[in-house]
């Protein structure tokens, strides 16, 4: 007999029992589109964030908050808001996340609702001091 090989599986997500089809879909494809919790990025990590409408710069305050600029009305300047997170169009949302093809969701304290973003193309990280026309478009988050 010849030498065993171990092979480790991936850590996949498993749909869960309770869950109608359709979110355990929503959750798996937030998994393959990618993202990123807010809550594991430093404290001023900034990122370009892509939607289909607009394209926003965020800056991480912590606990979320961040500054948010980007929309004409809501945020022209940067103004502080509070991140609720991710959906996918409805009410489910993904906590403190900002994931590819979902929409944003936060709180501008003008405003009494949740503003909620078109859906994100792109993330990238940003750099504070480099000018948004030379944004390294290669540096996607996942």
């Amino acid at each position: 007999m010849g030498a065993q090989t171990s092979v480790t599986s991936p850590n996949l997500f498993l749909p869960h029992p309770n869950l109608s089809d359709e979110v355990n879909h929503n959750i798996a494809q937030s998994e393959i589109e990618g993202g990123v919790y807010l809550k594991d990025l430093p404290d001023e990590s900034t990122l370009e964030i892509e939607t289909q409408n607009r394209s926003y710069i965020l800056v991480n305050r912590g606990e979320g908050q961040a500054l948010l600029s980007g929309h004409p009305e809501f945020c022209p300047e940067p103004v502080l808001v509070r991140i609720e997170g991710s959906n996918w169009g409805g009410s489910m949302l993904k906590a403190s996340f900002v994931g590819r093809g979902m929409h944003l969701e936060f709180r501008h304290p003008e405003y009494a609702t949740p503003i909620v973003t078109s859906a994100i193309q792109e993330i990238r990280d940003y750099q504070a001091d480099t000018d948004p026309a030379c944004l390294n478009t290669d540096r996607s988050v996942s």
